[in-house]
């Protein structure tokens, strides 16, 4: 097969990643300038990315297109790819639900393929392995699969239907991003009795527990900007199965109170326990 030309939507930290990865069996991969902070160039420039001016310029060049952004415009955006009648394979990969990616896929003008994706783990840096799951029609699948063969994104296609990958990613982040919640505010209610020491020794002498690790916590309060919506996605995933969504949105409520120190990689604990306590 080819060397395709990739675009990246857009490249935040997992997104710049997860494109750098790509670049291995990709004739080229762009990213577009217009609108984006320092911040996203500097990734851009240290993952080896093309720039280039504009959206229309980058579906035009490519033949994959990847999105990756927060889920709160991830519907926009692709609009805008359709707008611009992209006929290549795009793949929607963010933290939205199943009807969303479904609604999506209707955006797309005939020739065009959507893939439907969900990375599970940390970015493709430092010997970490994500794991992006596809589904979707095969023959689109099996081009994300080979534009990640022998990278340090690990594919696995659930099937032919658009709306899977996307359901998997938000039921493990449903249970794994509340946890993270519940044991901030278990810590800071021990915290304020003068206990929190003697949770975390009671929670580590149980296998597999976060509680065990509150260290976590400060974490968890500076990616709060993006677990917030994915929760709510996730909330609304359970609505439409039927099944009662207010724990996630109870979560997503509290992650809200972190939205102000986002990406913050000083935070402490006690920093994160007390903008907890008093936003």
């Amino acid at each position: 097969m080819d060397q395709p030309t990739v675009g990246i939507l857009h490249p935040g930290s997992m997104g710049a990643a997860v494109a750098a990865c790509a670049a291995t069996n990709a004739a080229a991969v762009l990213w577009c300038e217009a609108g984006r902070s320092v911040a996203s160039a500097e990734r851009a420039a240290e993952a080896g990315l093309t720039p280039v001016k504009t959206l229309a310029e980058l579906l035009d060049r490519s033949d994959i297109v990847i999105s990756l952004c927060p889920p709160t415009v991830a519907e926009d955006l692709a609009r805008d790819v359709a707008g611009h009648r992209f006929v290549g394979v795009f793949v929607e990969a963010n933290a939205i639900n199943p009807e969303r990616v479904q609604r999506i896929a209707g955006l797309f003008a005939p020739g065009a393929t959507v893939v439907d994706g969900g990375v599970v783990g940390s970015p493709p840096v430092r010997g970490k392995t994500p794991i992006l799951y596809l589904s979707g029609p095969v023959a689109g699948t099996a081009r994300i699969e080979a534009l990640f063969a022998g990278t340090a994104v690990q594919t696995t296609v659930l099937g032919t239907e658009v709306g899977k990958a996307s359901a998997l990613k938000l039921a493990y982040a449903s249970f794994q991003k509340t946890s993270r919640v519940l044991t901030a505010l278990a810590v800071g209610m021990a915290r304020e009795h003068g206990v929190d020491q003697e949770l975390i020794e009671v929670a580590s002498r149980r296998t597999d527990s976060y509680l065990a690790e509150p260290e976590y916590v400060a974490k968890t309060a500076a990616r709060a900007w993006r677990w917030g919506p994915e929760l709510e996605e996730a909330a609304d995933a359970l609505a439409a199965a039927g099944l009662p969504p207010e724990m996630l949105r109870a979560a997503a409520s509290t992650l809200a109170r972190w939205d102000d120190v986002k990406d913050d990689g000083e935070l402490t604990l006690t920093d994160a326990l007390d903008r907890l306590a008093h936003p």
